[in-house]
């Protein structure tokens, strides 16, 4: 069999679970990849354009192919209290902000559909790498921009301000926790292949969940901040139970949230399966 094209982003949880198989600090039982690590957006355009086989998503890349892809049980980003950030350097009323020039981190990233759900008529959005959206706004190239991953624990600091917390919006309008992103796998994988690989990621989180020191140099390497505490921030905030297992809970918020994306883009779900033992 050839090569599977896994991808997986370069974001502290993400190498953190991904590190036992990477660096081959487990056994991968037969399987071999071809890595590719990268900005989330960036693989959310790949796995659309079929350039992957098993890879990160944003759960809004995800409700948008989830035809073609099925949910890992394991390695979700979903949660309470951890959903992407409206910040902006002035002042600014809620009831303003659909007037404003908003940088996003990708049209299919979840941030993006949160920030539409919240605010349904907004007219200008203008996409930037994640990492570069806390300086567009500080440089004054937008008026307010969606931050993800580490710029939640910097934004302070740096001297913007929160105009609203966008997965706390999700949670108190759907009473569900916010599913950020996801590891999807191909459904035209043999099943043979898809049910082995799933078993060893969840053996890779367990692994960097029982030797946390392993994963430190993985995650330094790709991280867009050094600091030990944003990293320790970003794990605490990411790596939760539904990473381990989505359960009923986990599958629930995923399949509202697929529903509700296609909802109000006005599309019809062929097909209700979320997990492939569903």
């Amino acid at each position: 069999m050839s090569k599977i094209r896994l991808a997986f982003s370069s974001c502290p949880n993400d190498t953190f679970i991904f590190d036992a198989i990477a660096n081959k600090r487990i056994s991968l039982d037969g399987l071999d990849f071809e890595i590719t690590v990268g900005d989330v957006e960036e693989l959310n355009r790949k796995a659309l354009a079929g350039e992957l086989d098993i890879t990160k998503l944003s759960f809004y890349a995800y409700a948008q192919m989830h035809e073609r892809f099925e949910l890992c049980e394991s390695g979700s980003a979903l949660g309470h209290g951890n959903g992407p950030l409206l910040v902006s350097k002035q002042r600014i009323n809620p009831n303003e902000v659909r007037f404003l020039k908003i940088a996003i981190p990708g049209r299919h990233t979840t941030a993006n559909f949160l920030l539409k759900h919240a605010y349904p008529g907004i007219a200008e959005t203008h996409e930037y790498l994640f990492s570069k959206i806390e300086q567009a706004v500080l440089d004054g190239e937008v008026d307010a921009g969606v931050l993800i991953h580490e710029g939640r624990f910097t934004y302070q600091k740096k001297g913007l301000r929160l105009i609203t917390d966008l997965g706390e919006y999700w949670e108190k309008t759907t009473g569900n926790p916010v599913p950020l992103g996801c590891i999807a796998m191909r459904r035209e994988l043999p099943e043979e292949t898809r049910r082995a690989f799933e078993q060893l990621l969840l053996k890779s989180i367990r692994y960097a969940i029982q030797n946390p020191f392993d994963s430190k140099e993985y995650m330094h390497q790709h991280a867009q901040s050094q600091s030990p505490e944003v990293i320790l921030q970003h794990l605490t905030f990411f790596v939760n139970e539904y990473t381990i297992e989505l359960g009923d809970e986990g599958r629930k918020a995923a399949k509202h949230f697929v529903d509700e994306v296609h909802r109000i883009s006005g599309t019809e779900i062929l097909s209700t399966e979320i997990l492939g033992s569903e």
